[in-house]
C-alpha cells in the first residue's frame, strides 16, 4: 500500500533536486526525509534517484513515477476536499474541472454567477486539468461536472458531452504592421511571416492542430514562439514579435497595440463542451449542469 506522505516527500525532493531544500520546504530534517525516500524506494523495488556528490536527480522510472504520483495526489486531495464537505452537511458542495478556455471565454464564471445567486452557501472547487484528466476523475466521481475543449468519445459507456462554445479564431497583428491597412489579408501574405503558437500544455495537440489548420488555408506559419494561452499571445503580439490566431472571445477589449482582423477564408475555432457521469448521485449536480448549458453561446 503506497504512504501518501512518502509520495509527497517523493514529489518535494524530485521537483527541487535536493534533500536539503526539500525539508526545509516540507518543515523536517534530512535525516528522515533521506530514510522514507530510501524505504519507498525499497517498497517499490524501484530506483527512483541518481545521486551523486553533487546533486541528486530523477531516473527515467523516476520521471514516470512522478507523473503517476501527482495524479494520485490530486485525486487523494479531492477526495479528502469532498469528504469534508459531506461532513459538514454542504450537499456535497461542487468539483469543477476546467480548461482555461472555460474561464476567459465567461462561461464558467457566469454559471457560478448563476449559482452563487440560487444557492449561496455551496461550496465549490475548481480545478484545472487537462481533459483526459477530467475524464477520470468524472469516471471516479471526483469530479461532478468537466468543462474541455473537446468531448469524451460518442460510444464512452460512462460519460456523457454537449457542446458549449464555438470560439471562431481572428488575426492579431501588431498596430502598424504592413498588413494591417489592407481592405483583404489573404494567405499569401501569411505564408512564411513569424507567428505565435498558443500551445497549451493541457492539450498537447493544440501545436500540430494550428499548423494544420494553417497549411490546410494555404500558408505555412513560421513559429518564432510558443505562448502558453492567449493572453500571452497577445501580449507578444503587442511587442512586435509576431501574428497569432486568438479566440473572438478574447478581444472583445482588444490588447492596445494590437490589430484584429478577421479571416473569412480561414474556419478554424476554439471549442468548449460540458462532460458528466451518466449517473447523476446528487440533485446539485443536475442543477448546475442545467445551469452551464443554460450558458451556451455560439
Amino acid at each position: 500500500m503506497l504512504d501518501l506522505r512518502q509520495l509527497r516527500y517523493f514529489i518535494a525532493v524530485a521537483e527541487t533536486e535536493h534533500v536539503g531544500r526539500a525539508a526545509e520546504e516540507l518543515h523536517i530534517s534530512q535525516s528522515p526525509l533521506s530514510r522514507q525516500i530510501a524505504q519507498l524506494e525499497k517498497n517499490l523495488g524501484l530506483t527512483l534517484f541518481e545521486r551523486t556528490q553533487q546533486r541528486i536527480r530523477l531516473t527515467a522510472d523516476g520521471r514516470v513515477f512522478l507523473t503517476e504520483a501527482r495524479a494520485l495526489l490530486r485525486h487523494a486531495d479531492r477526495l479528502e476536499n469532498l469528504g469534508r464537505r459531506l461532513g459538514r452537511g454542504e450537499e456535497g458542495g461542487l468539483c469543477i474541472g476546467y480548461v482555461t478556455d472555460a474561464m476567459h471565454t465567461g462561461v464558467l464564471p457566469a454559471a457560478l454567477r448563476t449559482l452563487q445567486g440560487d444557492r449561496p452557501g455551496i461550496h465549490v472547487a475548481l480545478y484545472s486539468l487537462a481533459p483526459e484528466e477530467q475524464f477520470v476523475g468524472l469516471r471516479q466521481r471526483s469530479l461532478d461536472i468537466a468543462l474541455v475543449q473537446r468531448p469524451p468519445a460518442e460510444d464512452d459507456p460512462d460519460l456523457l458531452a454537449a457542446p458549449l462554445l464555438e470560439d471562431p479564431l481572428l488575426l492579431a497583428l501588431p498596430a502598424g504592421h504592413e498588413l494591417a491597412g489592407r481592405d483583404v489579408i489573404t494567405a499569401q501574405d501569411l505564408d512564411g511571416r513569424p507567428w505565435i503558437a498558443v500551445d497549451s500544455s493541457h492539450e498537447p495537440a493544440t501545436r500540430d492542430a494550428f499548423i494544420a489548420a494553417c497549411v490546410a488555408s494555404g500558408f505555412t506559419p513560421d513559429i518564432r514562439l510558443d505562448a502558453p494561452e492567449p493572453l500571452t499571445a497577445l501580449g507578444l503580439v503587442a511587442s512586435g514579435l509576431g501574428l497569432a490566431l486568438v479566440q473572438r472571445s478574447m478581444v472583445r477589449g482588444t490588447t492596445e497595440g494590437v490589430e484584429i482582423r478577421e479571416l473569412p477564408w480561414h474556419q478554424a475555432s476554439v471549442h468548449l463542451w460540458a462532460a458528466w457521469h451518466r449517473t447523476d448521485l446528487r440533485p446539485v449536480v443536475a442543477s448546475f449542469r442545467e445551469t452551464v448549458l443554460s450558458h451556451r453561446t455560439s
